[in-house]
């Protein structure tokens, strides 16, 4: 009951229908995210595409000025030397033969997978896991590479993968409530901006229809996405 009479009283700060400026969203997220944890603060972007075609599917990394406040778990499929320099640049599990095992007794351990290029005929067996979860190394997004320290670093620092959904909405966490309302601002043109970026060359029309910020816990608001625009 309490939950219910927080949130509708969160409801009742967001005007329905307004697309707020991006430092009035969140200085609303922020005032709105009273949940006795640190809640995420999360964006969701209407894209004018359809991803069903090969041509409209909007992926991607993007590395947030100031970082995620969340610690992702990195895992590396690499022998030798490479194996060595995932380790130093502290990637939580490394491994080759050993790590796919676990992989298929079901121990996943890990948010973000890397591999170098000599791995994959390995990692490829493992299809139908880490599929389906989003994990399976893919060379264009920088998870297949000999440059495993970088791409190591890169997950540690604050990087966020999006997706477009079936729907054509991506969206993805960009902070946490505790952060300053400045440095969510900054994180929230930063994604907006590489989501931007990646406009593929089937999208027709208007890219950016929508976008709203939200907190774990609390209402979505309405960005204005004429200041986005470019």
């Amino acid at each position: 009951m309490a939950q219910n009479k927080r949130l509708a009283a969160a409801r009742a700060k967001v005007v329905a229908g307004k697309a707020y400026a991006l430092d009035e969203a969140v200085a609303l997220v922020k005032g709105n995210a009273t949940a006795k944890f640190d809640e995420t603060v999360e964006i969701a972007l209407n894209l004018g595409i359809d991803p069903r075609h090969a041509d409209q599917m909007v992926r991607g990394f993007v590395s947030l000025p100031n970082g995620t406040g969340k610690t992702l778990r990195v895992g590396v499929f690499a022998r030798g030397p490479k194996a060595e320099e995932a380790k130093a640049a502290g990637a939580d599990v490394v491994g080759a033969e050993d790590l796919m095992e676990q992989v298929q007794a079901g121990e996943i351990a890990f948010d973000r997978c890397i591999a170098t290029p000599d791995m994959m005929a390995l990692v490829g067996r493992l299809g139908k896991i880490l599929g389906p979860r989003g994990l399976m190394p893919n060379p264009k997004l920088g998870t297949v590479t000999m440059d495993v320290k970088g791409a190591v670093l890169a997950a540690k620092s604050g990087q966020v993968e999006y997706r477009a959904e079936k729907t054509g909405i991506v969206h993805a966490g960009v902070g946490k409530a505790s952060f300053g309302a400045d440095k969510l601002a900054e994180n929230v043109r930063a994604f907006v901006d590489a989501v931007q970026k990646a406009r593929p060359a089937g999208a027709k029309g208007t890219y950016l229809k929508k976008a709203a910020l939200t907190s774990t816990m609390g209402p979505g608001v309405q960005l204005d996405v004429s200041a986005f625009a470019g």
